[in-house]
């Protein structure tokens, strides 16, 4: 790892530190003490504690003595041992829960208040992706992990001067371990990683496979298909991807493997054992005590380095993650959901687009767009696909800002206004719309909705449509919709899941209302009552809507007609059927689906 590298890994560990200190003091102290006991555990046992007893039998010191000892030693283990059960079975369970909800409120404030385009961009997205992921576990272990190098070194440093002060000589034994953990387990690390490198595409498809075998969404495709033979012969392939990667790297890593576990355990184990029998049994030059200290430091002095070394390890595997949960945190937002600006009031006596441009992943999409609604009047945005249409409603609501240009409320920049106010401004339905596992109310209202509420929610069901149905449901406007929670749970088609979308619009007391494709999945007659509906709530507000079927759009006070992010016609339906452009060129060709079968019929 380069030093910039390494750097940056240890400058997110601090950060790592910090953070669960800010959110649970407690948890990060306890880990840091738990750390320390265990270590201390194993110096205490396996050099004082040995040495003493040993020591004690050999100069055949007093048995109350050794007793007094033991008995002490007895207590203060037994204290450990309670303060242990304490704070893994109450502490650890409570901060534990603390540091859950803290956390992810903080996650959660940070992604509701990113600008929409940060989750269309997908370096940002799998960074906030790997930040949430278990995002609570991965910052404790991260915690516990850096006392562990931190203590580790502690230890490792008293281990190696207690052998030194046994025999100077056995220090040199440590070496071993060092080449094993430092040499060969790095060795295997950049092995690990390779392989995994090169059997994640593999992975990946029968992730995929597994993933379209229990989805239910694929079950009626998979058994009116041959589609399982294809992915059963996707799935073959991938396995066999595995084993050939598997197959590659075996032999090297075997060979490194080996080489780690000698260095690391054999050398230092049979080395220390020789050479203290040696000084024990020939030269007698160590006495009995010596070398059972000297043996039991050097198995303590081993599994302390190997902590501390795969600590260390884990710690730069750890800044990875810390890496992404800080770059997330410490993103800067360029529309912050908290901006606090002027605010715009509840009035809307202009909207104004004025010379916008806008591309998306560098692909223009708005081009030198001009044009002004006024209060009070109903326009309709048409268009083909691609033509702009949508952009026009997420400039509108702030979810991007214009690359150029500037677009005004009653003559002011909307960039100046609080944004939250702003929006409060819309009442909007979208065509890419979400229905969440709630009651058809809540779904509704987008918030808890009280009895005073039911009334107005009624109506706005009435007016899109969709009513009837919900009265049909076991719980009326209180069922839950989509099984994701509730066996009992409702759920219906797309074109009604839409109206529901829509009463959201019809439900909020707004100076402008904005309907984007808010027809896409009805039939015809249930579009025509639909913008029925929507031409009534709309009397004496704004309203903005888009619909690909300009049949339903002759009503509108004003239409506008784009084509490659600009207006290229616009006025009354009259009008723009008079003038036998564009617009009435698109109006006639869909006309003929329903002229086509003739006269009779239609009147009928």
């Amino acid at each position: 790892m380069k030093q910039n590298g390494k750097w940056r890994a240890l400058h997110n560990n601090v950060y790592a530190l910090r953070l669960l200190w800010r959110i649970s003091p407690s948890q990060t102290i306890h880990r840091a003490v738990m750390r320390l006991l265990g270590y201390f555990e194993w110096l205490f046992y396996s050099a004082f504690f040995m040495r003493y007893v040993i020591h004690s039998l050999e100069t055949n010191q007093e048995f109350s003595s050794i007793m007094t000892f033991l008995g002490v030693t007895v207590i203060v283990f037994a204290c450990i041992s309670i303060y242990g059960s304490y704070v893994n079975g109450k502490v650890f369970p409570i901060t534990q829960a603390e540091v859950y909800k803290k956390l992810n409120l903080k996650l959660f404030e940070k992604s509701g208040n990113v600008e929409l385009a940060c989750f269309e961009d997908s370096e940002f997205y799998n960074k906030y992706t790997l930040a949430m992921d278990k995002a609570a576990e991965q910052l404790m272990d991260t915690v516990e992990n850096i006392w562990g190098v931190f203590f580790g070194v502690i230890a490792s440093v008293v281990s190696f001067c207690m052998m030194f002060e046994v025999d100077a000589i056995s220090v040199l034994f440590v070496i071993f371990p060092i080449i094993g953990n430092f040499v060969f387990d790095r060795k295997l690390g950049r092995i690990d990683f390779q392989r995994n490198k090169d059997m994640a595409p593999h992975n990946r498809k029968i992730a995929y496979v597994n993933r379209v075998m229990y989805l239910a969404d694929y079950a009626k495709e998979v058994r009116l298909t041959k589609a399982f033979a294809l992915m059963k012969r996707n799935y073959r392939e991938a396995i066999q991807g595995v084993a050939e990667v598997t197959k590659k790297y075996t032999a090297k890593a075997t060979i490194f493997h080996w080489l780690r576990v000698q260095f690391t355990f054999s050398f230092i184990f049979e080395g220390v054992l020789m050479y203290g029998a040696y000084r024990t049994i020939v030269s007698r030059t160590m006495s009995l005590a010596q070398l059972a200290v000297l043996t039991s430091m050097m198995v303590s002095a081993t599994w302390i380095l190997i902590g501390f070394t795969e600590s260390l390890v884990k710690a730069f595997k750890n800044g990875l993650f810390v890496d992404n949960l800080r770059g997330f945190l410490e993103h800067q937002e360029k529309i912050p959901e908290d901006y606090a600006g002027a605010d715009p009031g509840d009035f809307i006596g202009s909207i104004e687009f004025r010379d916008v441009s806008f591309s998306y992943k560098d692909e223009p999409v708005i081009n030198h767009l001009s044009f002004e609604l006024r209060g009070g009047q109903t326009y309709a945005l048409v268009g083909h696909n691609g033509a702009g249409k949508t952009t026009i409603i997420k400039l509108l609501m702030r979810f991007y800002d214009p690359d150029e240009g500037e677009i005004f409320l009653n003559g002011r920049n909307i960039k100046e206004f609080e944004l939250r106010k702003y929006r409060a401004l819309f009442a909007t339905a979208f065509q890419d719309h979400q229905i969440f596992s709630l009651s058809v109310m809540e779904n509704v209202l987008m918030r808890k909705g009280t009895a005073d509420d039911e009334e107005q929610v009624v109506q706005a069901l009435k007016m899109a449509g969709i009513y009837d149905k919900v009265t049909s449901l076991p719980k009326g406007i209180h069922t839950i919709l989509t099984k994701e929670f509730a066996e009992d749970g409702a759920v219906l088609s797309g074109g009604e899941y839409q109206k529901i979308v829509v009463a959201r619009a019809f439900v909020k007391d707004s100076s402008c209302k904005v309907f984007d494709e808010p027809s896409s999945a009805l039939d015809p007659i249930a579009e025509y009552e639909l913008f029925e509906h929507i031409l009534e709530s709309g009397r004496e507000k704004t309203m903005l809507f888009i619909s690909h079927r300009l049949s339903s759009v002759q009503n509108a006070d004003w239409v506008l007609m784009l084509e490659h992010g600009k207006v290229i016609e616009e006025g009354t339906h009259a009008v723009l059927m008079q003038k036998k452009g564009a617009y009435a060129d698109m109006y006639e060709k869909q006309a003929v689906n329903y002229l086509a079968q003739g006269p009779a019929e239609m009147e009928v």
